[in-house]
């Protein structure tokens, strides 16, 4: 089955159900915009085994030009809105694409591609226009990992891929239910979007409610004029939103009211006080719509006290684990009378993992096999033998453990990635190699730390002698343009000396985190 034929199986069993909730698209209507966009393209010039990108917010026009892209037997190339033009030229070129779907806020001067305004509107439908037979192992879609410039890992998601993903997902159908809505503001063009906002809607036929922005107002308005059942956001947001609700109560002067109902709402429930804790309750849960009953959190994980909270507001907070490579979520928390912190799941359906080489503390690394797990980064053997095995098992990389109630935890990561309180993955090779390029840099190390209980990339500068601090900050700076502001390292420190290396000449991270813990680089930028 390939992704055009699960929309035609959901249209069969749920022709009326509203698809697209703000334009009150159905459905059995949403083909006829595939279709009208699809003969667009195809006059634009597109044809089978073209690689098509999208550069788009979450608007209406990005789902149905992914659909028609599909349509026409191309694959899609899913460009984060946050990049630069250097790394959308690089990745466009990488993948042979010469044509970019995009809204017009995004067009520049590209040489090598043509750009094509995502909402346009399209004039006439094609009725003799079929959907080409795509089969399930064609590539689907494209995406970039560990970085854009420098030597890129593409991941290449095919057909099966997705569908698999959006099988697996089934054993969520306690949280997740037909007819429902997904509120989906988390960019579909990253990994977590685009399998919670948008694959799982379209296997359990549930409406997604689009939103382009993060603005909390115009959230907050969804929430009231909407009231979505589901809600999915990186910990970070829902951090935030704890604490604006906490202190709003705080400022009426009933937290110690609402907490303790909070904390004894079973013993009170007991006692006949029902009805007051749900009148209670029910005034918080009112902030997201009063009908949001499952709160997703992935990309990053979770303070403890977070999942409490909303779980003691009766919202089942839901946490995930997945990869690019995985097409999102691999293990997902599931009910359990307690569960361990920072526990982020258990195997989601069709998905095998494997925990190797543990120590005595139980963590090794995580293994993972299945229909949805990728087969192989595009045009790049070395790293396919490195992460491969010969049963097909994929190394995520990553290492953890596993407790009792048989969910993992996550314990660190193999390679130096960075995890941003955003969601958002840096990768420190990338702005290595740039940073590199300065002159009077020998070598510098990026790495994740804490600056003002906030989580950066840092980066520790070793520079020959003559080399200022101004001057390096500037070149920094300079350097910084190159990539997304998100990738940004203004937090840094600048030494003479050499950095620790392996015999291998790799630089040991660790060490150099662990000096700048102890104060070694006293020469400080922050």
């Amino acid at each position: 089955m390939n992704m055009y034929e699960l929309l035609e199986s959901i249209i069969a069993r749920s022709p009326k159900t509203v698809f697209l909730v703000r334009e009150n698209i159905t459905f059995e209507e949403f083909p006829n915009y595939i279709r009208a966009r699809a003969t667009t393209l195809r006059e634009a010039g597109v044809k089978p085994g073209d690689t098509v990108g999208l550069l788009s917010h979450n608007i209406p026009e990005f789902m149905s030009t992914l659909f028609a892209i599909w349509y026409l037997g191309a694959r899609v190339l899913l460009l984060d809105t946050n990049l630069t033009p250097i790394e959308y030229d690089n990745m466009t070129d990488l993948t042979n694409c010469k044509l970019v779907c995009a809204e017009k806020s995004f067009f520049y001067d590209a040489e090598k591609f043509k750009f094509f305004d995502i909402q346009t509107k399209d004039e006439k439908t094609d009725e003799k226009l079929k959907p080409y037979p795509l089969k399930g192992d064609d590539i689907a879609t494209l995406s970039f990992t560990s970085g854009s410039t420098g030597i890129p890992k593409i991941v290449p998601l095919t057909h099966d891929n997705l569908v698999s993903c959006s099988e697996g997902l089934e054993s969520l159908n306690i949280f997740l239910r037909p007819g429902e809505m997904m509120y989906a503001f988390l960019p579909l063009y990253h990994v977590f979007g685009f399998a919670v906002g948008f694959l799982a809607p379209l296997h359990f036929g549930m409406g997604i409610l689009l939103q382009s922005t993060i603005n909390p107002n115009a959230i907050l308005q969804d929430f009231a004029q909407y009231k979505p059942h589901v809600i999915p956001a990186v910990p970070k947001l829902w951090e935030i939103f704890r604490k604006k609700i906490i202190d709003g109560v705080k400022a009426k002067k009933k937290w110690g009211l609402v907490s303790f109902i909070m904390n004894h709402q079973k013993t009170l429930r007991f006692l006949g006080l029902g009805k007051l804790v749900d009148k209670v309750l029910n005034q918080i849960r009112a902030i997201f719509g009063g009908r949001a009953h499952c709160l997703v959190a992935g990309g990053a994980a979770t303070k403890p006290e977070v999942e409490k909270f909303y779980n003691q507001l009766g919202m089942n907070f839901v946490q995930g684990y997945g990869m690019t490579e995985t097409v999102g979520p691999i293990c997902c928390s599931k009910p359990v009378k307690k569960r361990v912190a920072y526990a982020f799941g258990a195997p989601l359906g069709g998905s095998e993992c494997q925990i190797r080489n543990a120590g005595e503390d139980g963590i090794g690394m995580l293994w993972v096999r299945g229909k949805q797990v990728f087969g192989g980064y595009l045009n790049n053997d070395d790293a396919n033998k490195e992460c491969f095995d010969k049963d097909g098992f994929f190394c995520t990389g990553d290492l953890v453990s596993i407790d009792k109630n048989g969910e993992y935890h996550f314990a660190g990561r193999k390679k130096q990635v960075i995890v941003l309180d955003s969601g958002k993955n840096v990768y420190p090779d990338e702005l290595e190699a740039l940073f590199l390029e300065i002159d009077g840099v020998k070598n510098v190390a990026v790495f994740e730390h804490e600056v003002n209980n906030k989580t950066v990339a840092y980066g520790v500068f070793s520079v020959e002698e003559g080399m200022t601090m101004e001057k390096l900050a500037a070149a920094i700076a300079e350097q910084n343009k190159k990539v997304a502001s998100y990738k940004w390292v203004t937090h840094f420190a600048m030494t003479t000396d050499d950095l620790p290396v392996t015999s291998t000449q790799k630089i040991k991270h660790h060490v150099v985190r662990q000096w700048l813990i102890d104060g070694k680089y006293t020469n400080r930028h922050e």
